[in-house]
């Protein structure tokens, strides 16, 4: 009975039915059916099947279909009309009609050049955020069994007690108990530039960096429950187009209805007031269409955001 009312607790707890950042610590305690004495491995294992490994899962996704994503947008789309026109269309005079070839190959590789360098560098910008998710903290010092312990951070559980020291980073959510306050730095989540003050019983966040000070703390919240893991999902599952994308989304519609309106144009002055032959303006046509188009934007943009998270994963 006692078992299935715990199990009951933690359950609640999962659900964050409970408030464990602001309640008394004694409640914590209570809510979280742990003491400062901390786990067994018995209960980490039972707790690790209610609230899962502290990490975040990430997404995978077909590199086959993230390359030909860089392929799927109106500037590319336009480039392929050319292609299209270039070898559907034959050119030259009557009796020697001729499929250009050389258009058709020379726009495919620059589309293929493109992608292929949007798709390098965004697959390094995502092995960057990776690697910087996997470097918060690979580690924890923790209590279990009634021994100090050095843990995975991604097997830790709420209701276990860890030791927080100068140069750790924060594993988990967690509440500090007795001891000297702490400085953290938690920039990374709140955009704070200084170091701030933490004391017994305040509420510390997973990512964060500890500046100043010794203390032990009871974990409260892991994986995507913590401050940065609500934080990423939130950033995951938004369906909110971003100010710059507008921007990049206007220029491309811009350069489009430019496009057509110059193509309308000189058709008609080729065809309806000069009475040209309809092969003999397809090389003009072509000039338009790629001359028109800044194909190399999305990636040269593409590279220069990647670079700067790869940057920032360095740093």
């Amino acid at each position: 009975m006692d078992a299935e009312k715990s199990t009951l607790a933690l359950e609640a707890v999962s659900k964050e039915t409970v408030d464990l950042e602001h309640i008394p610590i004694e409640e914590v305690f209570e809510n979280l059916k742990c003491t400062e004495e901390g786990l067994s491995s018995d209960e980490v294992r039972a707790r690790l099947g209610v609230f899962g490994y502290n990490k975040l899962e990430e997404k995978k996704e077909s590199k086959i279909l993230k390359f030909l994503g860089f392929m799927w947008n109106p500037l590319s789309w336009v480039m392929e009309a050319a292609a299209i026109i270039a070898i559907a269309v034959p050119r030259g005079e009557d009796k020697k009609k001729e499929v250009d070839y050389q258009d058709f190959v020379g726009i495919l590789i620059l589309l293929l050049i493109n992608s292929t360098i949007s798709f390098m560098e965004e697959n390094n910008a995502g092995n960057a955020a990776a690697a910087l998710m996997a470097r918060l903290a690979p580690k924890a010092k923790v209590l279990r069994d009634g021994k100090w312990n050095e843990e995975d951070a991604s097997v830790l559980v709420p209701g276990d007690i860890i030791s927080i020291k100068l140069g750790d980073i924060i594993p988990a959510d967690a509440r500090l108990l007795q001891g000297d306050p702490l400085k953290i730095d938690q920039s990374a989540l709140t955009g704070e530039s200084l170091p701030v003050t933490k004391n017994p019983g305040d509420v510390i966040y997973s990512g964060s960096t500890c500046k100043q000070g010794e203390i032990e703390a009871v974990v409260i919240a892991t994986g995507l429950h913590t401050f940065f893991g609500k934080a990423a999902h939130l950033v995951e599952s938004t369906t909110n187009v971003g100010h710059f994308q507008k921007v990049l989304t206007a220029i491309g519609n811009f350069c489009i209805c430019s496009i057509v309106t110059g193509l309308l144009f000189e058709t008609i002055v080729m065809f309806a007031m000069q009475h040209r032959k309809a092969t003999e303006g397809i090389a003009n046509l072509l000039v338009l269409l790629i001359g028109g188009i800044p194909i190399a934007m999305p990636t040269v943009l593409s590279v220069t955001m990647a670079i700067g998270s790869h940057r920032l994963s360095q740093q």
